[in-house]
């Protein structure tokens, strides 16, 4: 039976929805706002302020969306008890998630996260108003939007909405559920951590509305040493990730931005919880507006010699927030459709004019790409489809010395994988008799 491969834009336009709205993330975050505080370390008892009345009304609002859906959503509170310099304490750190369990493929799993604590300058004040409009009611708003679209979609893979807590006082939120993931066996294919995705002001005077950047690890955290050197340290899972998201956002102009792909896993000195996830192995990105005020940033709420501080909805550009999580859903609904990545890629070749590539056969895939480019680059330049049937294939005249080559594998209408990097044979340790 012969196998048609529809291009990306084909491939969203089948499965359309309802686009982002503006209104429906202003009217989450002006909900988020309203709790006065979000503070990991405040009150939980509160009906209507600190971080126990928010994080209710978020486990709420999921059960909502999956009433709407016909129960596709699992609701869960995950928590476990953190102590550190910024909880000497203690505290329960809870994390509310909506599992939409895949159709085909339920071990295979899609995070996209964001964190619902905020603060103030003092990181351990808990009483004061910490609004946290953008940092992080934007990401958390963003999650919540994808789950009320999404979940009214089907999937082979699972998508996991996620909304965390404990990030200020010490990426617990992130560490909690990286954790529950390796305890569940989870087969994460892509974390998209959405931390500060509402701002288009930079406290530089600019103003930026078609550009998101976007974080990603090169030599993985949790990577084997022996798999460095091979010209492998800008395509770690992380870093193809990233190009998968930048390929989404190119193939789909209508969405309105441009993916700054940052070479580094965060901000300089600077972190958030897809860190953790990193740290477990599992390829993450962090999606950051591309120009921070940092007068909204951490700021007790106040004016000084007429300059104004404090993270309050006022500065949230809710038609950019939308275009974000439209970029979001546009790459979930990609990884969640498509199979998952080849395990391994081998390539070999050396003193020769060829190159010869094999990877690992994925059983649902209906095809491979077979991608390549130049040394010197960054992007994927070049591609070839094969079917099922094909684990190996041979490029004549493409020098292994001057290029770089990855395997991803496709659905029957076109989704594509995150690309796996090639790499050498592991060679057997010296002396031995293999």
């Amino acid at each position: 039976m012969k196998t048609t491969l529809l291009p990306l834009g084909a491939l969203l336009l089948i499965g359309a929805a309802p686009a982002p709205s503006p209104d429906a993330l202003k009217t989450t975050i002006t909900a988020l706002v309203g709790f006065g505080t979000r503070h990991t370390l405040s009150t939980t008892t509160d009906p209507k302020r600190g971080i126990g009345a928010a994080r209710n009304w978020v486990a709420d609002v999921f059960a909502k969306n999956a009433a709407a859906c016909g129960g596709c959503l699992t609701i869960e509170r995950i928590g476990d008890t953190f102590t550190g310099a910024r909880a000497p304490g203690g505290v329960r750190v809870e994390d509310v998630i909506a599992v939409q369990r895949g159709t085909t493929d339920p071990d295979r799993v899609i995070i996209v996260q964001g964190h619902i604590d905020s603060r103030v300058n003092d990181v351990m004040d808990a009483a004061s108003d910490a609004p946290g409009a953008n940092d992080d009611a934007s990401g958390t708003a963003l999650v919540m939007e994808a789950a009320r679209i999404l979940s009214k979609e089907k999937f082979p893979a699972t998508i996991v909405y996620a909304v965390l807590t404990g990030e200020e006082q010490g990426l617990w939120g992130g560490q909690l559920l990286a954790r529950t993931a390796k305890a569940r066996g989870w087969k994460v294919a892509a974390v998209l951590n959405n931390d500060i995705v509402g701002n288009t002001h930079g406290i530089g005077g600019e103003h930026i509305t078609d550009v998101v950047r976007v974080f990603s690890e090169g030599i993985q955290i949790a990577g084997n040493p022996a798999e460095r050197g091979n010209g492998g340290e800008d395509d770690s899972p992380s870093r193809a990730l990233a190009k998968a998201v930048a390929r989404v956002a190119g193939a789909e102009p209508g969405i309105g931005l441009k993916v700054f792909a940052v070479r580094r896993p965060d901000r300089f000195q600077r972190g958030g919880d897809h860190i953790p996830f990193l740290e477990a192995g599992y390829p993450a990105v962090r999606f950051t507006e591309p120009a921070e005020h940092y007068d909204r940033q951490h700021q007790s709420l106040r004016t000084d010699n007429g300059r104004v501080y404090g993270d309050t909805i006022d500065w949230v550009d809710f038609p950019y927030l939308a275009r974000v999580t439209a970029l979001n859903m546009a790459v979930i609904r990609e990884l969640a459709a498509a199979p998952g990545a080849p395990a391994t890629v081998t390539i070999s070749g050396a003193v020769s004019d060829d190159t010869h590539i094999k990877w690992d056969a994925v059983p649902s895939a209906t095809g491979y790409r077979i991608r390549w480019r130049r040394a010197d680059t960054f992007g994927w330049s070049d591609k070839k489809d094969v079917p099922a049937s094909a684990t190996a294939i041979d490029l004549p005249h493409i020098n292994i010395d001057d290029h770089f080559f990855g395997v991803s594998a496709l659905s029957a209408k076109g989704a594509e994988s995150i690309v796996t990097f090639g790499g050498m044979p592991v060679r057997p340790p010296i002396g031995s008799s293999k």
